[in-house]
C-alpha cells in the first residue's frame, strides 16, 4: 500500500514540473505564431472573394 502513494506522489511531482514548464513556455512566447501573418497577406484577396461570393449567394437565396 506503501508504494501506491509513493507512486501517486512522484505522478503529482512530474504533472506539476509539465504544468510549470508550460506555462513558463507560454509565457516566453515559444507558442506564438510568427508564420502565419506574414503569409496571410498573399491570401487575403482569395479570402476577401470567397466572403463577397458568400454573401451574394445569401441575399439572392433571400429574395
Amino acid at each position: 500500500m506503501s508504494v501506491i502513494y509513493l507512486l501517486i506522489s512522484i505522478s503529482i511531482v512530474v504533472a506539476l514540473a509539465f504544468l510549470y514548464i508550460f506555462i513558463r513556455a507560454v509565457k516566453s512566447g515559444q507558442f506564438d505564431d510568427d508564420y502565419t501573418p506574414s503569409v496571410r497577406m498573399l491570401f487575403e484577396d482569395e479570402l476577401k472573394n470567397k466572403t463577397e461570393k458568400k454573401s451574394k449567394t445569401q441575399i439572392e437565396k433571400q429574395n
